[in-house]
């Protein structure tokens, strides 16, 4: 049972600021970043910590409104694809909508498992050099196969992790789809919202979601995910990949050497 000190919840709040800074920066809702946070700040600081279906309930709550910030932070940027969103937007909430149901049924371990895959993935994608694409936006195409499938895909692991997908549907976007970089961070913001639609419905639902951590995260989300979407405006686009790329290793390798290990 997670013991709510003020305290607890003024820790869960500073990891809601961090997380949500950095999902505005680099495109991601912050589940990539948040989640292992959420599990293993609270315990190294002496509180009860949390397990990994709150913690994933908890990230899910984060994301929507982290994306959802974020997604508002680049509207006037002209930068949201719409075909983009429509094509993956539905295919990640069908997605996500099936892991946040099914995940009830499954172990902690097998979460925490999930999550490690999906990571890994994320980084080996995020070192495939991609080829150039064309920056102008009137120019844009993408196989809307690869597109709705891989977003069917990635909903149902993110779901079961409280993600939206976003730190896989970036280097999707980037690798596969050839997408221009800014318009794929500003437009995955976006689908990523309506993926935690579907993953917050479906922890709801499992009773996964502890509703007080989940508002201070969701306050905080709200604070500085679009103070991150303006600077993601302002830095080179490298850097973004690389930002993104260094944090989704990072807590890949962390991931992977408590399940080995």
């Amino acid at each position: 049972m997670i013991v709510m000190s003020a305290a607890f919840l003024i820790t869960v709040f500073i990891i809601g600021l961090a997380g949500s800074f950095l999902s505005g920066l680099v495109g991601i809702g912050g589940a990539i970043v948040n989640y292992p946070m959420l599990l293993y700040i609270p315990p190294l600081l002496g509180f009860s910590g949390f397990s990994a279906h709150t913690a994933a309930g908890v990230v899910a709550v984060q994301v929507l409104a982290a994306s959802f910030g974020g997604a508002l932070g680049y509207r006037k940027g002209n930068q949201l694809y719409k075909p983009l969103i429509l094509y993956m937007g539905i295919a990640v909430l069908i997605g996500s909508l099936i892991g946040g149901f099914g995940a009830k049924y499954l172990s902690e371990h097998i979460i925490n498992l999930i999550y490690a895959i999906l990571a890994l993935i994320a980084v080996v994608m995020m070192f495939i050099p991609a080829k150039a694409s064309n920056e102008q936006r009137e120019n844009i195409s993408f196989n809307k196969w690869i597109a709705s499938g891989s977003a069917f895909i990635v909903g149902i692991g993110a779901g079961i992790v409280g993600a939206g997908g976003a730190f896989l549907l970036v280097p999707i976007m980037l690798v596969m789809l050839r997408i221009p970089t800014r318009i794929t961070i500003a437009s995955s913001l976006a689908i990523t919202f309506i993926s935690s639609v579907g993953a917050v419905t479906g922890k709801l639902f499992s009773g996964d979601v502890p509703l007080l951590p989940a508002a201070v995260i969701a306050v905080a989300s709200i604070l500085t995910s679009q103070l991150g979407a303006k600077a993601g405006q302002n830095t080179n686009t490298n850097v973004l990949q690389w930002i993104l790329a260094l944090l989704i290793a990072g807590t890949a390798i962390k991931v992977w050497s408590d399940i080995l290990f």
